[in-house]
């Protein structure tokens, strides 16, 4: 294996290259902190539980590895066959990752659903875990210093130990460094895996379907927190464009599952469904650095959570 070294001499340490995800109960901070880690936004954020529907992977490039991290929805009583399938989605990415990161909130003492997840993670013997106490911005030392032991100790009841125990605050950019810095060496010995340059390995279409999700999921996520669902029906460059000034035709349908959520999307003189136009474009031309002409359409759905056939066709 050849290691890039600036002398002639050779590095002292070997590249290394593997994944990690992590896991936590839903809204424990995991797609933020994905996102400071790779320091592009690469994972929908929302003050919603259960907005991360799709295992997205940031890819965070060092001269010394490559980190790919996995984002997976949080993990929950299932109540639906969604919930079941995500719940299945999470195992299934634990079983095949080098290091599982478990994201606690530091705000928040632990509970029963924290447990559930522990107790999960104490039956996957090999994998190497690391306890990572989240959103440290919220709360004092004292409070900070408590979260610590009882993440200690939940490790010690259950028969494992943690491979390192570290708060971080995403938001204020805290300690973000200090745990790439951790979990490297629990990787295996590889060249990169992942192209330089690239964040992430998700479709274009799927992460811009999640850009139009985010958006129309603010300001309604008390009505219709699980009810949306978007798909990208089409992506074409308008023909008749200079080369100098492309535009990029997406064509999307924002689901819903009953007719009655359609005013709550569109809103009064379809107001909303604008708003949701305008911030999801902007996002949209970031992610690929040229000019969008987006139509948005909302559908009914009917159900589409429970039933196997809908869910298939919304991709999940």
């Amino acid at each position: 294996m050849s290691v890039r070294s600036k002398s002639s001499e050779p590095s002292e340490a070997p590249h290394r290259a593997g994944f990690a995800c992590f896991v936590g109960r839903p809204n424990a901070g995991k797609s933020t902190l994905t996102n400071a880690l790779v320091g592009q936004k690469v994972a929908i954020t929302a003050n919603q539980p259960q907005t991360t529907r799709h295992t997205v992977r940031g890819i965070v490039h060092r001269e010394d590895a490559q980190l790919i991290l996995v984002d997976t929805p949080g993990l929950h009583k299932p109540r639906t066959l969604l919930g079941e399938r995500l719940n299945d989605v999470v195992r299934t990415t634990w079983a095949e990752v080098d290091v599982i990161g478990f994201c606690l909130p530091a705000n928040e003492k632990l509970g029963p659903g924290d447990r559930f997840i522990a107790k999960e993670l104490a039956s996957i013997k090999k994998t190497p875990k690391i306890a990572i106490v989240t959103k440290t911005d919220l709360v004092d030392s004292k409070t900070l210093a408590e979260q610590l032991i009882a993440i200690d100790q939940l490790g010690k009841e259950l028969g494992f130990e943690w491979a390192e125990i570290v708060p971080v605050s995403a938001v204020g950019d805290k300690q973000v460094g200090l745990l790439a810095d951790l979990i490297v060496p629990l990787l295996p010995e590889g060249p990169a895996l992942y192209p330089e340059g690239d964040l992430t390995d998700e479709p274009e279409q799927v992460m811009i379907a999640e850009l139009i999700r985010e958006a129309a999921l603010e300001g309604v996520r008390d009505e219709l927190p699980h009810s949306i669902a978007v798909v990208v029906e089409e992506m074409l460059p308008r023909e008749d464009r200079p080369a100098d000034k492309p535009l990029l035709d997406i064509h999307a349908f924002v689901y819903i599952e009953r007719p009655s959520q359609k005013g709550i999307i569109i809103g009064p003189k379809g107001k909303r469904l604008k708003d949701v136009g305008i911030k999801s474009r902007k996002q949209i031309e970031a992610l690929l650095g040229t000019p969008v002409f987006l139509d948005l359409h909302v559908k009914v759905a009917k159900d589409w959570q429970r039933d196997p056939r809908q869910l298939r066709k919304l991709g999940f």
